[in-house]
């Protein structure tokens, strides 16, 4: 027999029903309501008889492992390399590239030694000559300020890159590649541009995503050690060999032309190797000319990474530029769900909005466990934000116990939300989903805002 308390709320819940004048919707369609969180978007049936870990909310891949050509070219020009202590020189540039921080821009140092003068001229008993506290100022800067300086990749630093970067930056981009497949598999991109293209890791997952729709690749890197190194890798390791993945293109510069659009452009790990914040704008502008559908940002999952995604972000979406062809608004597609300021940077404590990927490493001697790749990454699109469901997408590692699940969530109304699903509480289905979700999936659920405003008081659950 139904308890007490379940067949008040649904006869409360039939009495809201009639007032809006729908019909009610089963248990499997329509969750309880809770305060602040939400209903199951399960209004076509998106469930249908799959199990609930293949909810269309799952985004996470499982662990990546290189193409076989890709792996096996890379160790064979390791093995023909004459380097000394390779392996102490690879987890010194990774060290290095993750802990790098952005350049500081002019105005801001500016800014730091107008501010120490003042504080060494208050603090100060006798009076500082000009010399002296110039000399003071400029003391406090180069022990306080990050020194950026641009890498140069030549052959040697190249090969390096190669072997510390290649499988991470290739399992970052296969995951940005597979939130476009997965939410849109109709879309069959034939263009493609990666700008800073390095040893050709968005080629690789590009071919490895759409290889039988795409039919043009043009990478775009200012080393020309850089894309001799790719070609060889697309080649087996060796200039004599025909290329594994065909109509692949190498340039230093970018396209001049602002007819010439690519179906989708990628910017892997490439914003934070320009020098100042005006070269990463003018580069931002000319890569959002150039896009067609997507535009693919993917940076380091740091403080820095997540901050130079969210400037690029906000430039892109406050920006009047459109395309010559297809004067369409930008919208974000992943990973937020909104176009508002990120929640991440303006709370209190800023967190790195990053996600993370499991994936198989090169079997170097001193490489064989399964790795993580933390990773932040942005894909804005052409179009309106109306053409893309909004579900809240999972910012940290769920946690799981014992009948109920904890979620942080962000959502369509740019904030963050601390989510406890039970199944009493939400039902079975959005328990379930909820449950069988990870780190960066989207939870197919909608916030009653979305939902016409009811004629009488909601139901108190």
């Amino acid at each position: 027999m139904m308890p007490v308390r379940e067949l008040r709320i649904l006869q409360t819940a039939g009495r809201w029903s009639r007032g809006l004048r729908v019909v009610p919707q089963s248990r499997q369609t329509l969750a309880a309501l809770v305060p602040g969180v939400t209903q199951i978007d399960n209004q076509s049936n998106f469930l249908g008889r799959e199990p609930h870990r293949k909810h269309p909310g799952i985004m996470h891949l499982p662990h990546v492992r290189l193409p076989p050509a890709l792996a096996n070219a890379a160790q064979l020009l390791l093995l023909e390399t004459t380097m000394p202590n390779i392996e102490k020189q690879v987890k010194a540039l990774t060290n290095y590239l993750w802990s790098r921080h952005l350049p500081v821009e002019a105005k801001e140092l500016q800014t730091r030694a107008l501010y120490l003068e003042k504080k060494f001229l208050e603090n100060t008993d006798s009076p500082l000559t000009e010399e002296k506290l110039h000399r003071a100022v400029l003391q406090t800067l180069r022990k306080t300020t990050y020194h950026w300086q641009k890498l140069n990749y030549n052959e040697e630093l190249s090969l390096v890159y190669m072997a510390a970067r290649l499988d991470g930056g290739f399992a970052a981009v296969s995951r940005a590649f597979h939130e476009i497949r997965a939410r849109i598999p109709e879309f069959q991109p034939q263009t493609l541009m990666d700008f800073g293209s390095g040893t050709g890791t968005v080629t690789w997952a590009a071919h490895n995503t759409w290889g039988h729709s795409l039919r043009e690749y043009v990478c775009v890197d200012n080393s020309a050690a850089m894309l001799r190194l790719a070609e060889k890798l697309l080649r087996g390791g060796s200039e004599a060999n025909e290329p594994s993945v065909p109509g692949v293109f190498f340039r230093q510069f970018l396209p001049v032309s602002p007819k010439v659009q690519f179906d989708v452009v990628v910017s892997a790990f490439a914003l934070s190797e320009l020098p100042s914040k005006a070269d990463c704008t003018e580069v931002l502008k000319t890569l959002w000319r150039k896009t067609n559908h997507f535009l693919v940002l993917v940076e380091n999952g740091t403080k820095a990474g997540h901050r130079l995604l969210m400037d690029a972000r906000d430039l892109i979406l406050q920006g009047t530029e459109k395309s010559p062809s297809k004067p369409q608004p930008s919208f974000v597609f992943a990973p937020c769900p909104h176009e508002l300021p990120c929640p991440q940077l303006t709370a209190s404590k800023p967190l790195a909005c990053s996600f993370s990927q499991a994936y198989h490493p090169i079997p170097f001697s001193w490489n064989k466990k399964p790795k993580e790749e933390l990773f932040s990454m942005v894909i804005l699109a052409r179009g309106s934000p109306e053409e893309a469901n909004r579900w809240p997408r999972i910012t940290q590692p769920v946690l799981k116990r014992p009948r109920h699940v904890h979620c942080h969530l962000c959502c369509s109304n740019g904030r963050m939300h601390h989510a406890v699903f039970t199944a009493r509480r939400h039902g079975r289905d959005l328990y379930r989903c909820a449950r069988v979700s990870s780190w960066g999936d989207r939870l197919p659920v909608i916030t009653p805002s979305e939902f016409p405003v009811p004629r009488e008081d909601p139901p108190e659950c």
